[in-house]
């Protein structure tokens, strides 16, 4: 099971002259299994101390995260995180880098051989197995983070960002990577993103975020559109140009721009 639930979590910092800032204002998420989730929002909403939440590098304070119906009690390998910055090992090959985790947990050579040749195929790595980081582009870099990540099978993958480093052609192609891959190995998947046209082309879901304290302002489904519009078997830019989406994207601009005046007011 890798079904992430959060349950009246709530979060606040300590600030370094004293005194303490509520982050994170009491928020109920669920995210089924298999189910991709992105969540959007200004920057300071919690969107990454969310997800950061659900890996065990944060802890609530008060409320509770389960993964699989455990509480988050620290990160785990049942779940994977690919942040924005690629985290290679510069002095590793692609297939070392991949490969990392598997060795680390004691994984036969014949059978780790054949994990990473899958993900090396699957991301379009073939022919740069013997590359050091420093050889590839932005874009192969994310790729080599994202197969890592996916080689573990985890059962849930939380990504912070992964493209936000990448130029905009190399996002888009990045973006079009990672459906593909969704869709032919679903894990649960928390995403987080500045990016809204991004959200609603990879998300079964969109969990829209405010910021003062950061609380959800709600929760779109997008599932239906995407297979309402066909959009699975057309280019992201198609896609992108359909009423559906446009309409959608329209819709979340409009929420995210009703709670930054309203956090401005306050």
């Amino acid at each position: 099971m890798s079904e992430i639930v959060f349950r009246a979590v709530t979060k606040t910092f300590r600030l370094p002259r004293g005194g303490e800032f509520l982050a994170i204002d009491t928020t109920d998420l669920r995210i089924e299994e298999r189910e991709f989730v992105a969540i959007v929002g200004p920057s300071g909403c919690g969107k990454t101390t969310l997800m950061r939440m659900a890996a065990g590098l944060e802890f609530p304070s008060t409320g509770t995260v389960e993964v699989g119906g455990k509480p988050v009690r620290g990160p785990g390998p049942e779940r994977a995180v690919v942040f924005q910055q690629f985290a290679l090992m510069p002095w590793k090959t692609v297939r070392e880098n991949i490969g990392f985790g598997l060795m680390c947990k004691g994984t036969p050579k014949a059978e780790a051989d054949a994990a990473i040749g899958r993900y090396v195929e699957l991301m379009g790595l073939a022919g740069h197995e013997d590359s050091f980081p420093h050889q590839l582009s932005g874009g192969m870099q994310q790729r080599v983070a994202i197969a890592r990540a996916y080689v573990m099978n985890p059962a849930a993958l939380l990504m912070d960002e992964p493209f936000g480093a990448l130029d905009a052609q190399t996002r888009i192609v990045m973006q079009e990577e990672l459906v593909r891959l969704a869709r032919r190995n679903p894990r649960t998947v928390i995403f987080i993103t500045h990016a809204v046209d991004e959200a609603i082309y990879l998300a079964d879901r969109v969990v829209v975020m405010g910021r003062k304290p950061g609380r959800i302002i709600e929760t779109i489904d997008i599932k239906p559109l995407r297979a309402e519009g066909g959009w699975e078997a057309m280019p992201i830019e198609e896609v992108m140009d359909t009423p559906a989406f446009t309409h959608m994207r329209s819709r979340i601009w409009k929420l995210l721009k009703a709670r930054e005046q309203a956090a401005a007011d306050h």
